[in-house]
């Protein structure tokens, strides 16, 4: 072994070996303080050094919960972790370990000495709607503490989180998807229950109607059920999509068909196919010039080659000026194509997105098949059925 890798296992052992000793030394006194300031000779004194060791009461326990707080005009739409403990000890900091919403993975709160107390809340911003383990360490003790209890715990965020109940007079999306599922409608309500962060509890029997509003887009959003039957209402097809799948994994259910109807999507679509069939025409009348200009470039190269030999300087010299300018209209078209090139590239990655989110609205066996169809529907040229397939799901 090298000996540089040696000293650096070395050094690295003997720091670790400085922290277990400096850790079992707080640990020691710690439990020293606690006898005195739970025993029989309990002072002055010894309760100060017992405060500012960090001794607390044996009966002391953190409290957290889950809040969403609308948008302000200093914050956006956010998801409150409101932490407090069960005395007066006070929270000195917090530290949160989260995947994908803090920037590198971690999230620290110190708050100023004057604003200390038993309780601290922390905004976080979810980026999209996926599920969220919080891994969180909090400082407890006394204002005057030098050391502080570690309490460790862990939140889960809901997959749907920034989502609250729409005013009673928000109208209803044109935008709509329909599936069947042979579930019963209080296994349903225990899914939204467990996937929504809402202020109360979502309750239904016979029938479910719940209006919700979406606070990252401001979509409203719509969610009916009857037994056998449930209705999306809502505009953003990729939130209606993240729903169906996440129901599909939740009631395992392998394969689900479902009806689209996205007028506002189906028309985007027609607009993006259209610029295709454009940039495809440009293409092709591009190729064709180029090749008139190739033929028309190798015919004057000969004539000047027969100019130069019959030492003909001025026939020379004109075809030479006339290979300049097609040259430069040859520069001139290649940077044409390049640029509709990458823009029939643009429109081609918007058309697979559209197919990949109609396909979402499905599950399993069905969703393939809906983006099998659309495929093929696309290499056909027949756009009519590509819309079919995507607001029935059929072939």
């Amino acid at each position: 072994m090298d000996s540089n890798v040696e000293q650096d296992m070395i050094r690295e052992l003997s720091q670790r070996k400085n922290n277990l000793i400096m850790e079992l030394k707080n640990y020691s006194e710690n439990t020293k303080a606690g006898k005195e300031v739970g025993g029989m000779t309990t002072s002055a004194t010894t309760e100060v050094d017992g405060i500012q060791m960090g001794i607390i009461p044996a009966n002391t326990q953190l409290q957290t919960s889950l809040q969403v707080t609308t948008e302000t005009e200093n914050m956006p739409s956010h998801v409150q972790l409101l932490i407090n403990t069960t005395n007066n000890t006070v929270i000195k900091s917090v530290m949160i370990f989260a995947e994908g919403i803090f920037n590198g993975e971690s999230h620290v709160i110190h708050p100023p000495p004057s604003n200390i107390s038993s309780a601290l809340s922390v905004p976080i911003f979810p980026p999209k709607d996926v599920p969220i383990d919080l891994h969180v360490k909090t400082f407890v003790g006394h204002k005057n503490s030098t050391q502080y209890h570690v309490f460790e715990l862990s939140r889960q965020l809901p997959r749907f989180t920034l989502y609250i109940h729409a005013p009673p007079n928000t109208p209803k999306p044109a935008s709509f998807v329909t599936f069947p599922v042979n579930e019963r409608i209080n296994r349903v309500v225990m899914w939204l229950n467990q996937n929504f962060l809402l202020d109360e509890e979502i309750s239904a029997d016979t029938e479910l109607d719940l209006k919700l509003l979406a606070l990252r887009t401001g979509s409203p959003l719509f969610f009916h059920m009857v037994p056998g039957t449930v209705t999306i209402h809502c505009d953003d097809i990729d939130l209606v999509g993240d729903i169906v799948q996440a129901v599909g994994a939740s009631l395992n259910i392998e394969n689900l068909t479902s009806t689209a109807v996205y007028p506002a999507f189906i028309e985007e679509l027609r607009e993006v196919l259209v610029k295709v069939d454009e940039f495809h025409a440009v293409r092709q009348k591009l190729t064709a010039e180029m090749a008139d200009h190739s033929n028309i470039i190798r015919s004057l190269v000969v004539r000047a080659e027969d100019a130069r030999l019959m030492n003909d300087m001025n026939s020379m010299k004109q075809s030479y000026l006339k290979l300049y300018d097609l040259n430069r209209d040859l520069i001139n078209g290649y940077n044409i194509r390049c640029n509709n090139h990458s823009e029939l590239l643009t429109c081609l990655k918007v058309v697979n997105q559209a197919i990949q989110k109609a396909g979402r609205l499905r599950v399993g066996r069905p969703k393939t098949q809906v983006i099998t169809s659309c495929r093929n529907a696309i290499k056909q040229n027949d756009v009519e059925k590509l819309f079919k397939i995507i607001e029935s799901g059929g072939s």
